[in-house]
Formats: C-alpha cells, structure tokens, sequence
C-alpha cells in the first residue's frame, strides 16, 4: 500500500475546555498519512483513480469550519471517523497540533492512527 501525505496543513476551528475559548476562533496544524494503492492512477494518470489530496484538504478545512469540540481529541476522532467515511483511504496517521495551547511550549496534540495497514507496511 502506498501513502500520500499531507503536511502542515492549518485550519481555523472554535476549540477549547476553557469558556473563552468558545468565543474565537484558534489555529491547529495538521499533519496526514493516507493509504491507498496509487498503481491504477499512475497507469492511467487519471486523479479518479487515487486520493485526490486538494479535495481532502477542502474536506478537513470544512470540518474544522462547521464543528466545534472541547477536545484536541475528540476533534482528532471525528475527523479520522469523517475522512475514513468519504474517502477510499484503509488506514491513517493524523497528528493535530494547537500551538500556542501551553505556555513555553510550541504546540501541545497528539496522533492517532485509524483503519487496517497492510501487513507489508507495518
């Protein structure tokens, strides 16, 4: 299985435990690996054969626009359980980071990893 990977990508979302929080809007930085087999697409070099990482990337920049969490973590979930859902993806890595979360600190997340890695990828 091969992986596509999308870096650094920034998103604008309500989230936060604190009541202030939940009256702006803050920055998370994301970080995604996708799975999927890219030989059909490169044979045809036709994008509806493979994961079109622009369309993922409007996807999550919408997500993050129409949900508000408490949680890095459950923000983290809902996006895994979304992407998992729209797009022919097996597995991924995701990392959100909130910078600027914890004093002294750039940015506080965490990675999660959702769906079956083929055994040769493990």
């Amino acid at each position: 299985m091969d992986r596509i990977f999308i870096e650094a990508l920034d998103v604008d979302t309500v989230i936060g435990v604190y009541e202030w929080e939940r009256t702006i809007l803050q920055s998370l930085s994301l970080d995604l690996v996708l799975t999927t087999d890219i030989r059909p697409a490169a044979a045809s070099d036709d994008l509806r054969l493979t994961l079109d990482y622009a369309a993922i990337c409007q996807r999550i920049q919408h997500f993050a626009r129409e949900h508000r969490f408490a949680l890095v973590e459950t923000f983290a979930e809902r996006l895994a359980e979304t992407l998992r859902h729209e797009f022919p993806l097996t597995w991924l890595e995701l990392t959100v980071r909130k910078p600027g979360a914890v004093p002294h600190a750039r940015s506080v997340g965490l990675t999660i990893r959702r769906g079956t890695l083929p055994k040769e990828n493990v």
